[in-house]
């Protein structure tokens, strides 16, 4: 196997899955090459339904370099309504032209305001605000330019190949070639082919833990040991040489400070930049308790918002699943089927056509007896190996996949029992499948550099880890 970028080996990704020389290239050179496009769950009624029943407006917006966020800040500007009427299924990237809904609480159509840079339609009304998640999917039009587009057809076949754990099968000769494409076989015309189903490790992307200073999880391991001093200090100090200057130095300084008998928050606060909003807040409560008792040091990471609380933990979660998925790997353990003591989830049979969305509320160990018939499940698409996201509720697997699931946690020095945590910080743990499958649209551009995938994944996933399997760059490039 490939080893991966040194960077997204920090976050637990250890290899690639495609052995094939990446494209390079450049992505988001304008929006345009980067299209994102939610796939929807929530099916409104006729704006003239009673709003005593059906409060919230649902309207869909397309953004043309908009970060979700300061979007809605725009929007409720706009209303002169609070952000609190105001709801989205999931945050967007601002180098993107992205489509999504959102929900208006008590704003009648003729309110909804013309914004710059966005196409806004009002769809109809329904009885309750979008949640966080309430999507199915997204659907994704990537163009990567300045790419050698030589190899995408290579990198394209070994992603399909593993989609029935055949990986083994795109070594084959060039007279061979496409051969294990079985159903999906298809013909080049004019740089364009048919889609092809592919599949790579479901790892969690590297902006999960941080693009520029990936410490989250490193702050959520801290929780789960109770290191409540080593927590704050990792977010806070901990310079990293990807940051400015002045931030570099304002961290190194908290480092000092935490080093000495009389540390100086205060002054620390001072030169922390006003852009640093969190590690202010932090730095703050310290500086006014003063007495640094583990009480203290909690009260000081609980200055942040509560899903920041909450996404210290979760990316823990990941950089521990990552590490699982890396592990089984390196045992030559399968991905796209079970082996026996594996836990597999069902499909979800209210996805969208096409969308291969797991639902990890439907599991069953695959034991001796059944784990053949469970690999057939797999290979179809109705079925996916999973590994744990481990919370205090958390059930390994047995077998050789358990044992996998045992070594990485106690490598880390978790246990389940450990996200037995106050407020925001606890977390019951849930399952995750370690394959993301797909079926990609590609087409070629030589005469340009340039190729164009299309595709759709379900909520949760990350496109970052397909594209990474073709261009084979710094995460940070991503």
């Amino acid at each position: 196997m490939r080893e991966a970028h040194p960077l997204e080996r920090r976050v637990g990704i250890e290899y690639y899955d495609s052995d094939a020389d990446g494209t390079g290239g450049r992505l988001r050179t304008t929006p345009e090459d980067f299209r994102v496009r939610e796939l929807e769950r929530m099916e409104p009624e006729p704006l003239a339904s009673d709003p005593g029943d059906y409060p919230h407006l649902l309207i869909r917006a397309t953004l043309y370099r908009w970060d979700t966020n300061d979007f809605v800040q725009r929007l409720s500007n706009a209303l002169g309504a609070s952000r609190e009427r105001i709801s989205w299924a999931g945050t967007k990237d601002k180098h993107a032209v992205t489509t999504q809904l959102f929900t208006l609480a008590n704003v009648d159509p003729d309110e909804v305001p013309e914004i710059s840079d966005a196409e806004i339609e009002v769809l109809g009304r329904v009885g309750r605000e979008l949640h966080f998640g309430d999507l199915a999917g997204n659907a994704f039009e990537i163009r990567v330019r300045d790419a050698n587009v030589g190899t995408v057809e290579a990198i394209t076949d070994e992603l399909h190949a593993r989609v029935h754990g055949e990986r083994e099968k795109a070594n084959k000769s060039d007279g061979d070639a496409g051969e294990h494409r079985g159903d999906d076989a298809e013909e080049t015309r004019g740089g364009a082919t048919d889609p092809v189903d592919v599949a790579v490790p479901n790892y969690f992307g590297h902006q999960r833990f941080g693009s520029r200073r990936p410490v989250t999880h490193e702050v959520g391991l801290c929780l789960a040991r109770s290191e409540w001093r080593e927590a704050v200090l990792t977010y806070v100090g901990n310079p990293s040489d990807a940051e400015p200057e002045a931030t570099q130095e304002a961290r190194a300084y908290v480092d000092e400070q935490a080093e000495s008998a009389d540390p100086d928050w205060a002054g620390a606060l001072d030169r922390m930049p006003g852009a640093l909003r969190f590690e202010r807040s932090m730095l703050h409560r310290l500086a006014a308790d003063g007495d640094e008792t583990p009480a203290d040091w909690r009260h000081a990471l609980e200055a942040v918002p509560e899903n920041l609380q909450r996404l210290f933990v979760n990316a823990a979660q990941s950089y521990a699943f990552n590490c699982i998925v890396s592990e089984r790997l390196s045992r030559g353990l399968p991905l796209a089927r079970p082996v026996a003591g594996d836990v597999v989830c069902f499909a979800d049979t209210d996805a969208p056509a096409g969308l291969y969305r797991p639902d990890t509320g439907r599991t069953q160990v695959a034991s001796e007896r059944r784990v053949d018939v469970m690999r057939r499940h797999c290979e179809r698409g109705r079925a996916f190996v999973t590994a744990p996201l481990v919370g205090t509720e958390t059930e390994l697997a047995d077998g050789e996949p358990g044992d996998v699931e045992r070594a990485v946690l106690d490598d880390l020095g978790l246990a389940p029992d450990d996200f037995d945590l106050p407020g925001e910080f606890h977390s019951t743990g849930t399952r995750r499948a370690v394959l993301l499958r797909t079926r990609v649209d590609v087409e070629c551009e030589p005469t340009e550099d340039a190729y164009e995938l299309g595709f759709s994944l379900p909520s949760g996933s990350y496109a970052t880890v397909l594209l990474r399997e073709y261009l084979k760059t710094s995460p940070t490039e991503l």
